[in-house]
């Protein structure tokens, strides 16, 4: 069956080589080809039986594979329900008691009173006064003092340095002299002017006496004693009498008027004298007030134009700690007290391990409100910036200024909060909360209001898990 079927799947070749064959020539098979034929058939049949056995060894080779997967998982199920079994058949062991765990924390005794806190600020020190002197006149440098130079101390009235004064002198004397010359103009105009006045008084009496003469005259001609001539020549002498008078009035108004310019000069140079004494003065630059030097412009040899800067002094006698204050704060104090200005403050400089205190007192407050930190700045004025140190600009320094009072507050330190609102009183060895509100803060401590009773006794150790009913044990009560 199968060499049928062998032979069935290949028709198309030996039907091709036979006709192939018919079509040459007819074909005569010899005894090797006999022997070769039968070798093929075996073939073929040894062919077939490997081909039936073919699908039995399949099989087998997949029953091996799926064994070899399932007896793993059923070995694992087995003891997997075995662990079980021996878990849900184990004896129970007998349970130990738990002791309740109990903190150990510390306690202070509260009491409500009224508190007036204290402010710590930090801050630095500014200059109250800061001068940029600059010279009054021009000139070459002469002379400058041993301290100007920077960080030197200068006392009020001291010569900064010294312009070479040979200009202002002669100016000044100058002016003296002409000073002079005017006086003695004015003393000649002034005689004129009595002499004048004198003439005048002589040609005034020739005058009436010639208005007299006239009269008789007069007379005379009318009762024919006397000739027309005689009384005109009378009277012209009358208009000469007259015309001296009015020339000497006149001469003496426009004494009077040189005599008041004169003067004028006189006042006007008298000025220019004081003027010339002071710019002579100024030659020498004093120091307004005791002073820190800095920024030095000017050496011995150099040539100062007015109004050029000499130094900077910085004011030893008023210092001032600047700081600022939230809006809150000062809203709060301001609220209170009506202003700040005037209260008092304690500045602390630290130096060296050291801390200096030095009084001082709001002197001012700015004007306007910062914009980056919210605050407003304040201006203490220390009272005595040279004691117990001398305290210079630009240190940081803290500062203790004194808050408003609180009524009826109780004090606790900050560790002593929780959750903001929240302290915990100890009663019967265990803790129990107590809701508050903050008021404010001194130092390490908070001031709080809520419901606390008189001595109770507040958890001051932070612990990991408090809450009501908790138990501690309260540690060497204070």
């Amino acid at each position: 069956m199968s060499n049928l079927a062998r032979k069935g799947t290949q028709p198309a070749p030996q039907q091709s080589e036979q006709a192939a064959a018919g079509k040459l020539a007819p074909v005569t098979l010899s005894p090797a080809d006999h022997d070769s034929s039968a070798a093929g058939d075996e073939k073929e049949l040894e062919s077939a039986a490997s081909a039936k056995k073919r699908p039995a060894s399949t099989a087998i080779r997949v029953l091996r594979g799926l064994l070899k997967t399932i007896l793993p998982l059923a070995v694992i199920a087995l003891g997997f329900a075995g662990y079980k079994y021996l878990k849900a058949t184990r004896p129970e062991a007998p349970k130990q008691a738990q002791l309740e765990r109990a903190f150990a924390v510390e306690t202070v005794p509260v009491m409500r009173a009224a508190i007036q806190p204290t402010l710590r600020l930090y801050g630095s020190t500014v200059a109250g006064r800061q001068v940029d002197i600059r010279a009054l006149v021009s000139g070459r440098v002469i002379k400058t003092a041993e301290e100007l130079r920077d960080g030197g101390h200068i006392a009020k009235g001291d010569t900064l340095l010294i312009i070479d004064p040979f200009d202002y002198i002669s100016q000044r004397d100058e002016a003296k002299a002409q000073r002079a010359e005017t006086a003695a103009r004015l003393r000649e105009q002034e005689a004129s002017l009595a002499s004048d006045k004198t003439s005048l008084g002589h040609a005034k009496a020739q005058l009436e006496l010639t208005k007299a003469d006239v009269e008789r005259a007069e007379q005379l001609s009318r009762r024919g004693n006397l000739s027309e001539r005689s009384l005109d020549d009378r009277r012209q002498l009358l208009l000469q009498r007259q015309q001296s008078v009015d020339q000497l009035e006149n001469s003496i108004n426009v004494w009077e008027a040189r005599i008041a310019q004169t003067r004028l000069a006189g006042e006007r140079l008298d000025v220019t004298i004081a003027r010339a004494e002071k710019r002579l003065t100024e030659t020498d630059l004093i120091a307004p007030f005791d002073a820190y030097v800095t920024e030095v412009a000017a050496q011995v040899g150099r040539m100062m134009s007015n109004n050029d800067k000499v130094a900077t002094l910085i004011d030893r006698d008023w210092i001032e700690a600047q700081f600022s204050i939230t809006d809150s704060q000062f809203g709060r104090i301001v609220s209170r007290d009506g202003k700040l200005e005037g209260r008092p403050v304690e500045v602390l400089w630290t130096l060296g391990g050291q801390t200096f205190k030095f009084p001082a007192e709001i002197s001012r407050v700015a004007a306007r409100i910062s914009s980056t930190s919210g605050g407003i700045d304040v201006f203490a004025r220390i009272k005595d910036p040279k004691h117990p140190v001398p305290l210079r600009p630009g240190a940081f320094v803290e500062l203790a200024l004194p808050d408003v009072e609180f009524d009826g507050v109780i004090r606790v330190p900050n560790s002593a909060l929780y959750d903001g609102n929240t302290v915990y009183a100890v009663i019967d060895k265990r803790m129990d909360p107590r809701p508050v509100t903050v008021i404010g803060s001194d130092g390490n401590d908070i001031l709080v209001r809520g419901d606390v009773k008189d001595g109770e006794r507040i958890v001051v150790t932070r612990i990991s898990t408090p809450g009501k009913g908790v138990l501690v044990k309260e540690l060497a009560k204070p």
